[in-house]
């Protein structure tokens, strides 16, 4: 409450010890704010004064300055007579005077004294008052709380008569009583045991930070309830502290938890304590259902008991989980994991617990670009339906040993694909379609496997997955699918294992086939009845077409009616890309006339880009009409069968179901595209490649560089010159020699059943065979003595493989010395010799057919030879060397030619690539390893796009499948709409990109636009006269800093704008989106006045220096031309960007940079004898590559003003067709 001289309500009391003068100046200052009748505040605000402060004034507990007494008798006026005014005055001097007379002062000095020491005996008093009444209260208090902190229930009990049954007890057990502890209470040593039993095992205590159930924590307990000793030997007697638990839980615990997250997984976390306690009433022993215990139930066995694994999924699931309805917070987040823990209500000490055991996972997931679609797979309704998918979880989990984290990372991809499919129970007929990225040999099946096993789970009741154009890649897809989510009982339905297809398979003489334990239809479930084997592709069906009849239980309604859906069989089929094979699908599915139209169909196609678009790139050929013949058989499909999903897999994000819609408008993605992540494990294009590495070339070492670590350069050579191809054989055996040693000493047990080695350096079969001589001529080299041969795998272990193994063998073991291998080097030869040939020939179905290579039947130790057949889907199991020379100009032909990446698990630091840096091409040389990472970066720029582009702004996406392939466009122009009458219907005519790198890569290739672009730059390579500038690269995250020196210059926004506007690019319109947003930029609130040009001296190799058009000496990068087309892509150094992005953060606000680079291709100087150096370059064989960085948001990239994409549609009357006519 306000006081009352705040509020004005009343004065203070005169000053009982003020001086005659002082009191007689206070009762005239009084008797004048009398006269005014206003209240306190008013009058103080008439006098510029607080009210507290006249108060004090008027009452004589503070003396008023002269200038007050002034105001007074100005504010108060014609109400004071002249004798009152001189009155006053008078009264005010004499009083001033009085307190400046030294008797005045000890009257005042022995006042004060009184005055404290009133006020020291009044509090005194009090403090005695205030201390019998908390000694009173501390006495009650201490009995409660005894009382409160024992009490189940009543609280009658009197503290001290709990007490005196300790004292009693302490007494009789002195005295050497046997039966002392009969004078304690059940209910009492009940109280004690609950309320000493839960202070033992919380896990934090106020005022101490003792362990749990801990001599210390019981000390501190007793320090809490302030017990006597006596009390407390009696209790260390009566309730001894209790040891945390030292066994792993009982089978009663693991199910009571089982069905506690059973319910959870459906109504997402709920508090765990009282979830447990409700579940455990339906138990038959009376279990503990504390935190306390819950803790040690998880610590007490190994990491892979029941309850931990129990626990793993259940988080990791509400980890992954996306958009669930029990949080806002990002899948795969601390605060996704902390609002999980909120929910749950869990202890700090049981948070750190699971904290440990599954730590939270920030892998990334997949990018979806999706339209809007209606939600229909409900937790509760997946959850219901279960029962494929839950079996291949099981599968991937116990079977194949896979993580926790990997499994849950295939149940969100296949989520997010199943749920965009139409409802399979759905009146309405949709037919939804889409198409997934993966990378190549990345494990796409898994994903495929997952798909169909939530689909048919869901409802879709007739699966048919396009596999490969190959025999071998069809069955190994189908046994994978027999083996993974089939499972025995559907595979043999009654018949005899002996008569299986699978008789001779070992993963099934084995037991790796899963097992549903009985005929799903006889146990809840329902089967899927297989109409193609491993061995038997799709066949005309005849009389036996009742395979294809869906028995409906319920005949009056459609076969997608709930009541019929999901007690009928679902059908499953594995079938070739091949014509003849599809058009009996065909057939046999026109013969069930009406009943089509009432199946919810699946159709999965494996490598969509690979025979199912219409017309291939241009310039490649057509394989005589067959992918003519098969797309327009899959159109039939789809017309045939309304209710069909549509959903194409890919390895190659630049699919042609994207590039080309005009000629695919059956199979185009309309509704998503999703883009798996990398898998965990895997080694793609980065395990390769040093990306982005500010490490200068000087500096690099096996340990941090994949270049230095993987590849090996391979020159062309003398004819017969074949030392880069005998080290890679050489690789390979030592390489062999390291597993089985491996396999001998790593207390891991693992064991590497395929050791393989690709040879590949043409497409032409005679080349092949040729190849193959050459290859055994070196294997058994006549000339070489064993010591000889020893020798040189004793080097290359020292130079080559000690070195890298001991930084990237990880816990594998290695080997000290050459030496301990030795033993190994003959076991491995012999291997691959085995009793035969160490080569196989791989360039057909025929070669594959014949069983040498079969990885699914038997162990494969050998050298493969081939072959374009092994480009495509098929999986080279344990390759370690591949050894790579075929020169293609085809960016989509060397992707798929990448064997070399996959899943190399315990042989990652064995891989070795030996690739052509110099190889013959027509008139060209080409460098392979650099043309294959030109390609890698022009791929990941375009997945980082649309990590962008999926991230919705206002609750919008930014792109839809429809908008992509003018995207797409953007990084491979060559790749149009073929037929000259359509064109794509979205145009993108702006990114909006503040504080976001622009780096074109199109760049022109004829000599006369080189010029005319080199010209536009002409101003300000002629400006940049002047001493360098260095720039100070701070240290990033793995403390790595530098420095570089630079050219550079401040060139006014109009001037670049004229430059940017007037170059011209490979493909026609590519820069033109970026152009019209810095067009816009200018005199609006987030414009751009000018940008710092900076020219960077690079310390790499592959410079050369010279000047350009009138500029100083500049350095000039040379690059490899990646095929016939632009000569390179973006080639900006991290390095340099992270220089640029510190500027734009410090500098001013709108001014921007941009990085220029002179770039030479190295094809127009092969012929040079000798590089220029210093002299002026001829501006028609160089190009001026440039990245520049507007300014804007850099930071925060969730801003919806940041990058966003615009596009217009052509043909408005069809926005979401992705081609339309020209007009």
């Amino acid at each position: 409450m306000p006081s009352e001289n705040w509020t004005g309500g009343t004065l203070k009391h005169l000053r009982e010890d003020l001086p005659t003068t002082d009191r007689a100046l206070a009762a005239a200052l009084r008797a004048a704010f009398t006269a005014m009748g206003i209240s306190l505040r008013s009058f103080a605000q008439l006098l510029f004064s607080h009210p507290a402060t006249v108060s004090r004034y008027l009452s004589g507990h503070l003396f008023p300055p002269e200038d007050f007494i002034e105001k007074v008798v100005d504010v108060v006026g014609h109400r004071l007579t002249a004798a009152d005014v001189a009155n006053l005055r008078c009264l005010h001097e004499e009083a001033r005077r009085g307190r400046n007379d030294a008797e005045n002062k000890v009257r005042t000095l022995t006042a004060q004294i009184s005055r404290k020491d009133a006020q020291a005996l009044a509090d005194a008093r009090r403090h005695r008052e205030y201390a019998v009444a908390l000694d009173r209260a501390h006495t009650e208090i201490r009995g409660l709380k005894i009382q409160i902190r024992l009490a189940t229930g009543s609280l009658g009990d009197p503290s001290v008569a709990v007490l005196e049954e300790l004292e009693r007890y302490a007494r009789l057990r002195a005295a050497g009583a046997r039966d002392a502890v009969t004078c304690v209470s059940p209910g009492t040593l009940r109280k004690w045991r609950t309320m000493l039993d839960r202070f033992d095992r919380t896990s934090e205590l106020t005022g101490t930070d003792s362990k749990p159930c801990t001599p210390e924590r019981r000390r501190a307990s007793y320090r809490l309830l302030e017990l006597d000793q006596a009390h407390r030997d009696a209790l260390d007697d009566l309730v001894p502290v209790k040891s945390p638990r030292s066994v792993p839980p009982g089978e009663e615990v693991v199910e009571l938890h089982a069905l506690v997250l059973g319910a959870m997984r459906v109504s997402g976390p709920r508090p765990l304590t009282k979830a447990l306690a409700h579940w455990s009433q339906e138990q038959p022993s009376d279990l503990d259902t504390s935190q306390f215990e819950f803790r040690g139930q998880l610590t007490a066995g190994k990491p892979a008991d029941p309850l931990v694994e129990l626990w793993r999924r259940a988080v990791t699931e509400w980890d992954f989980a996306e958009a669930p309805n029990w949080t806002g917070s990002a899948a795969r987040s601390a605060e996704r994991r902390i609002a999980a823990y909120e929910l749950l209500a869990l202890e700090p000490e049981s948070r750190r617990v699971l904290t440990e055991l599954v730590p939270i996972s920030f892998t990334e997931g997949p990018i979806v670009i999706s339209t809007a679609f209606v939600p229909w797979l409900t937790p509760a309704r997946e959850s219901s339906q279960a029962w494929y998918w839950p079996a291949y979880e099981g599968y991937l989990r116990q079977v194949k040993g896979w993580p926790t984290e990997a499994v849950a990372g295939v149940d969100e991809a296949a989520r997010r694909v199943v749920e965009r499919l139409a409802d399979p129970t759905a009146a309405a007929a949709y037919q939804a379609k889409g198409l997934v990225v993966g990378y190549v040999q990345s494990g796409k099946t898994a994903h495929i496997t997952g798909v169909v096993a939530k689909a048919v789970d869901s409802g879709y009741r007739l699966v048919i997955v396009l596999s490969g154009s190959l025999n071998n890649l069809r069955a190994q897809t189908q046994r994978r699918l027999d083996k993974e989510l089939v499972g025995r009982e559907n595979i043999l339905r009654g018949a005899a294992e002996e008569d299986g297809d699978y008789a001779d398979d070992p993963a099934w003489r084995s037991g790796e086939f899963l097992t549903h334990g009985r005929l799903p239809s006889r146990i809840g479930g329902f089967d899927i009845v297989r109409l193609t084997t491993r061995d038997s592709d799709y066949r005309l069906l005849h009389q036996g077409i009742t395979a294809l009849e869906f028995e409906k239980a319920h005949p009056s309604v459609p076969l997608h009616d709930p009541r019929n859906l999901h007690r009928s069989a679902a059908r499953l089929m594995v079938v070739k890309k091949n014509s003849t094979v599809l058009r009996k699908v065909v057939k046999d599915l026109r013969s069930l006339g009406d009943q089509l139209r009432e199946i919810p169909v699946l159709i999965v196609d494996d490598e969509a880009d690979h025979g199912s678009v219409n017309t291939m790139h241009p310039g490649r050929f057509r394989e005589n009409g067959e992918r003519t013949a098969i797309n327009g058989l899959i159109s039939q499909l789809l017309g045939l069968l309304p209710r069909a999903q549509y959903i194409a897999y890919t390895a190659t994000p630049f699919a042609n179901v994207l590039i080309d819609p005009a000629d695919t408008e059956d199979i185009f993605p309309k509704d998503f595209v999703i883009s798996l992540p990398r898998p965990a494990g895997y080694m793609g294009a980065r395990d390769f490649h040093d990306f982005d590495t500010e490490t200068p070339p000087q500096e690099r070492t096996v340990a941090n560089s994949q270049e230095m670590a993987h590849v090996r350069a391979v020159y062309d050579t003398a004819a017969g010159g074949d030392s880069a191809l005998r080290q890679a054989l050489d690789a390979f055996v030592l390489s062999g020699a390291v597993k089985l040693y491996r396999e001998a000493h790593d207390p891991s047990g693992i064991v590497y059943r395929h050791h393989t080695m690709l040879v590949h350096e043409s497409v032409r079969i005679a080349d092949h065979r040729e190849l193959a001589k050459r290859v055994l001529r070196l294997w058994y080299e006549p000339d070489e003595s064993q010591t000889e041969n020893l020798a040189r795998l004793r080097a290359l272990h020292d130079q080559d493989f000690a070195p890298v193994s001991a930084h990237r063998a990880g816990t594998f073991v290695v080997p000290a010395t050459f030496d301990e291998l030795i033993p190994y080097v003959d076991a491995a030869r012999a291997r691959v010799t085995g009793a035969g040939d160490p080569t196989v020939v791989v360039n057909g179905d025929k070669d594959i057919e014949a069983g040498t290579v079969d990885f699914d039947r038997r162990r494969v130790w050998k050298i493969l030879v081939g072959g374009a057949k092994l480009a495509r889907g098929f999986t080279i199991e344990g390759l370690t060397v591949t050894y790579y020379r075929r020169a293609t100009s085809q960016a989509d032909a060397l992707m798929q030619m990448g064997r070399w990446f996959g899943f190399r698990e315990g042989y990652r630091d064995l891989v070795r690539l030996y690739i052509g840096r110099g190889e013959t091409a027509g008139r060209s040389e080409i460098d392979l390893y650099e043309a294959f990472e030109a390609m890698c970066r022009d791929e990941e720029a375009f997945r980082v796009q649309l990590t962008e582009y999926a991230r919705l702004v206002n609750g919008h996406p930014q792109v839809t499948p429809a908008q992509l392939p003018p995207l797409v466009a953007q990084h491979l122009p060559w790749l149009r709409p073929t037929s000259p009458n359509k064109m794509y219907n979205a145009e993108l005519v702006e990114i909006h990109s503040p504080g976001t790198w622009i780096e074109p890569g199109l760049y022109p290739v004829t000599a006369v636009v080189k010029r005319r672009n080199t010209e536009l730059w002409r101003a300000v390579l002629e400006a940049l006269h002047g001493p360098l500038s260095t720039f100070a690269v701070p240290a990033d995250n793995s403390g790595h800093s530098g420095s570089f020196s630079a050219h550079t210059i401040v060139v006014g926004h109009t001037q670049m704008l004229d430059v940017l506007s007037g170059l011209k690019w490979a493909s026609p319109g590519h820069f033109a989106p970026h152009l019209a947003y810095l067009q816009q930029t200018s005199g609006n609130h987030e414009g751009i006045d000018d940008w710092l040009v900076i020219v960077p001296h690079p310390a790499k190799a592959r410079v050369q220096v010279g000047t350009v058009l009138g500029s100083p000496t500049l350095s000039v990068l040379r690059h490899d031309r990646l095929r016939a087309g632009p000569p390179f892509g973006r080639i900006s150094s991290p390095l340099h960007r992270r220089v640029a992005q510190g500027l734009v953060a410090d500098t001013r606000e709108r001014r921007g940079i941009t990085l220029l680079y002179p770039v030479l291709d190295a094809r127009d100087i092969a012929d040079q004898p000798e590089r220029p150096s210093g002299r002026a370059i001829d501006p028609s064989g160089i190009t001026l590559a440039f990245a520049l960085l507007p300014p804007g948001v850099t930071r925060d990239r969730t801003d919806s003003a940041a990058q966003r994409l615009y596009f217009r549609v052509r043909d408005a009357s069809a926005p979401d067709s992705p081609i339309v006519d020209k007009q």
